[in-house]
């Protein structure tokens, strides 16, 4: 089981606002952010390494199809438990367990930056909501198993403006080694020198002072940074996958049905099944909680 962990107070951003191009069969009806690994969305799953570390305060950047990633959390309990529904125009639900983790305990922002804002304005937009004096922030489509709090306490030690994670550069080809036209060594896919922005950052509160407009992606502001000496990396050499075309989707999809996800840094035990012959009716009040639907706003 994962130990549970103090609530963090800081945010995390995470971008979920592109048209995800590159993996057109599935974000053509819906957001990248949604595309499922093992019948959850991809976000969830990075929610959920976030989360068993604290951090459960997310604001989530929308865009393109953004409305359906807020209908997802609006609905997650009545997708995720067992409920009864009156029929009576009210329309009241009484759940009759919790989903199982501690994602009743996430508080979501859902900050709508724009259907054509780039990566670096999205940030900017939402970066209105952080009061705290760091943020952390991340994309929508990737997940690691990078150690949270270590990069946290790395950026506070750094003293900079900004930290990100840097990952070894994979080769996306074999590589062969010869000698006298001899093969003496073929490696697959073998890591190259360097390293790669992985995606996840910690941002001291006064970096947002290096991003600009909505036309920026966040390049430009990490270039500033740099110009300033105010970038530091934290070097993870763990698990690192990006979800840009349908292979990755499959790939991810084939390690987590083989029970080999290195990112599942949680342990979420399901609720207790207990045989309907077993069930004590006058049980169920209790434990039951009602939750009434949200009014829509006036047009």
């Amino acid at each position: 089981m994962t130990t549970p962990v103090e609530r963090s107070p800081y945010k995390v951003i995470i971008l979920c606002g592109g048209t995800g191009m590159r993996l057109r069969e599935e974000t053509e009806f819906r957001p990248k952010a949604l595309v499922e690994i093992g019948g959850r969305p991809i976000l969830w799953h990075i929610m959920k390494h976030y989360s068993r570390y604290g951090y459960r305060d997310f604001v989530l950047a929308l865009g393109y199809k953004g409305e359906m990633i807020a209908d997802y959390f609006e609905n997650y309990f009545r997708l995720s438990c067992d409920y009864t529904l009156t029929l009576d125009g009210r329309g009241e639900r009484v759940f009759h367990h919790e989903p199982g983790g501690d994602e009743q305990g996430w508080r979501i922002t859902f900050a709508w930056t724009g259907q054509d804002t780039m990566t670096g304005g999205r940030i900017a937009r939402a970066g209105r909501y952080v009061r705290e004096e760091l943020f952390l922030a991340t994309y929508g489509d990737g997940v690691s198993d990078v150690p949270i709090p270590r990069v946290v306490d790395f950026h506070r030690a750094s003293g900079r403006a900004a930290t990100l994670v840097g990952v070894p550069l994979p080769s996306p080809f074999g590589v062969v080694e010869t000698e006298d036209g001899a093969v003496t060594e073929f490696r697959e896919k073998p890591l190259l020198g360097g390293r790669i922005n992985g995606g996840f950052f910690v941002f001291s509160r006064e970096a947002l002072a290096y991003f600009g407009g909505d036309d920026e992606e966040l390049d430009r502001p990490l270039n500033r940074l740099v110009a300033d000496r105010e970038l530091g990396i934290y070097p993870h050499d763990g698990f690192w996958k990006s979800m840009d075309t349908m292979k990755d989707v499959i790939d991810l999809n084939r390690l987590w049905k083989a029970g080999d996800a290195p990112w599942k840094t949680w342990s979420d035990a399901p609720p207790p099944f207990v045989p309907a012959h077993q069930l004590d009716p006058a049980s169920l009040a209790p434990r039951a909680e009602v939750r009434r639907p949200v009014p829509a706003a006036a047009p």
